[in-house]
């Protein structure tokens, strides 16, 4: 009988370790969990639902979401993809749903659906699932993997690292002499002061262009002032591919915001038929931009130099270009970063050219597979990295299933 030990209790062991066995019933499978617990990162995901993956159908649209392993993933994709993940949890009695912002949660809503579909699989299939058992060093010793944790120490044929991004399991895969990438935060938001933004909380635009000043990054998306600066899908998606460069920065960096995601040029056409069509109205009271709250556009009026009581016919072409500037390339000075939510994601891990993504098996050692956030793989949010885990479980899962 051939000895599996998974290393980490979290989305990408669980499912690794179901799949392998439901593949080959003749696996005797162990996983061990560094924690009390288990599949707390599902517990909490998608503010307590599981974000369980993303409605793209389409392998080189889906490797789109991932800032590093787009490459890698498109041909796991085209083994696993989103669909069939749709499929693994509907036999299991786990329907999934599509939101309206593509994001796809249980029917249920609630994280504890895909928690307990996990629990019932590893306890009917005979799984054993070993909590507090921190694993301190790993090595081969007569085609046997040796993993010695501070409980006991095991042996097993094959060995999986699925233990997400840990400073510990690095270091513990660089005595296999795997190469790490240095982590560096990934998926957070903008703490920028900046007057324009002052008592805004809460105040949204649809689809904004952000883009990080000196570089030719940005992202569009809904975007969201809060009370430390900016945070929403544009924001976060920007953060995510700027990862490495915003940390080069040391995180003092400027941005570039189209409130709207329209040229310069179309918005001071705009105007300048609203200074046409409505020369007595006062400029400051109604937002001409259904995307621009009122609040919102009384600011960028009142910085673009305009005064409370002008009319639209006072309004001269210098106004109208700086106002237009303020909606449409408007810099803000952004100085440090928050974490978004409890869903800490970095960007890093080992070194995507030491694996062989067919199987998922390290390149160095026979019967290492390496999957999941361990690897140098991060996406942006809304359910791509757990597709990542699923997908690269499968492929694992099959390779273990061999004899």
């Amino acid at each position: 009988m051939n000895k599996v030990i998974i290393i980490g209790g979290g989305a990408a062991g669980y499912f690794t370790a179901i799949n392998a066995k439901e593949n080959n019933p003749e696996l005797d499978i162990t996983i061990l969990e560094k924690s009390g617990d288990v599949l707390q990162k599902v517990k909490i995901s998608g503010g307590g639902r599981c974000n369980v993956t993303h409605a793209c159908f389409e392998p080189k649209e889906l490797v789109k979401f991932y800032p590093r392993g787009e490459k890698e993933l498109l041909g796991p994709f085209h083994q696993f993809m989103t669909g069939d993940t749709f499929e693994w949890f509907d036999d299991r009695g786990i329907p999934l749903k599509i939101e309206s912002d593509n994001r796809v949660f249980p029917e249920a809503n609630t994280s504890q659906a895909i928690i307990d579909c996990f629990q019932k699989a590893v306890d009917n299939l005979g799984i054993k699932v070993l909590t507090n058992h921190g694993v301190n060093s790993v090595y081969q010793q007569d085609n046997k993997w040796v993993i010695n944790t501070k409980e006991e120490t095991f042996k097993a044929d094959k060995l999986v690292i699925a233990a997400g991004s840990s400073k510990k399991i690095w270091e513990l895969c660089e005595t296999l002499d795997h190469s790490i990438i240095p982590p560096v935060p990934s998926l957070f938001t903008f703490n920028i002061k900046d007057k324009r933004l002052t008592d805004l909380l809460g105040t949204s635009v649809p689809n904004a262009t952000v883009k990080l000043v000196g570089t030719n990054l940005e992202t569009s998306g809904p975007l969201l002032i809060t009370h430390w600066g900016m945070s929403g899908p544009a924001v976060l998606k920007l953060s995510a591919f700027g990862a490495r460069i915003l940390a080069e920065k040391n995180y003092q960096y400027n941005v570039e915001v189209n409130w709207l995601s329209r040229s310069t040029n179309q918005i001071v056409n705009v105007l300048q038929n609203l200074k046409k069509k409505e020369p007595r109205k006062t400029i400051i009271l109604k937002s001409p931009f259904e995307d621009i709250s009122k609040r919102l556009w009384e600011r960028f009026v009142l910085y673009s130099h305009i005064k409370e009581t002008q009319n639209w016919a006072d309004l001269s072409n210098k106004q109208i270009e700086s106002l237009a500037n303020e909606l449409t390339k408007g810099v803000y000075n952004a100085n440090g970063r928050t974490t978004f939510k409890d869903e800490f994601v970095t960007a890093g891990g080992i070194d995507l050219k030491e694996i062989n993504f067919k199987r998922f098996e390290s390149k160095l050692h026979k019967n290492l597979f390496i999957v999941g956030e361990v690897l140098n793989i991060d996406a942006v949010t809304g359910g791509f990295n757990f597709q990542n885990a699923w997908t690269g479980g499968f492929i694992t899962a099959k390779a273990l299933a061999e004899n």
